[in-house]
């Protein structure tokens, strides 16, 4: 089961082409980030008490079909792979238009940024149940992290 969000899109989603603007599709795979932590008791609040934020590293989007101006979306999102500490992560958003067809398929890598070192960080044990939380991909992996020598 994936977690996912249904939205009304807005004017400002399109560009000249009446198509979304490719910057969009990005925008909403980062709103579902945001509301399915906020949903597991981690609110951006919540995320500036602990002094660790979310950091991407790499976002890698596919376009597969136009969505057009008044369409409106649905966006998938599911854990493709994450470390045993979940010191790392990856998600993956699926973006469909509003007859169900994929239209994207956005892939972000990430990790957690201690806010006041600016430095990656090991996230709090209490994490790891949100993390237990997500849906997970069929092609999901262990993402291995390399040992420190």
């Amino acid at each position: 089961m994936k977690f996912q969000v249904t939205f009304n899109t807005k004017w400002s989603d399109f560009d000249p082409n009446r198509h979304m603007r490719h910057t969009a599709y990005n925008d909403y795979a980062a709103e579902v980030r945001v509301r399915f932590f906020q949903e597991h008791g981690l609110s951006i609040n919540e995320f500036a008490k602990l002094n660790i934020g979310p950091i991407l590293f790499k976002e890698e989007t596919s376009f597969l079909k136009e969505i057009h101006i008044g369409e409106n979306i649905t966006v998938h999102m599911e854990l493709e792979g994450v470390s045993k500490g979940i010191e790392r992560w990856r998600f993956n958003h699926q973006i469909f238009n509003q007859d169900g067809i994929l239209s994207a398929e956005i892939k972000v890598y990430g990790s957690w940024i201690d806010l006041v070192k600016r430095k990656l960080t090991v996230p709090p044990a209490a994490f790891l149940k949100i993390f237990e939380a997500l849906p997970k991909s069929e092609n999901f992996t262990e993402i291995p992290m390399k040992s420190a020598k």
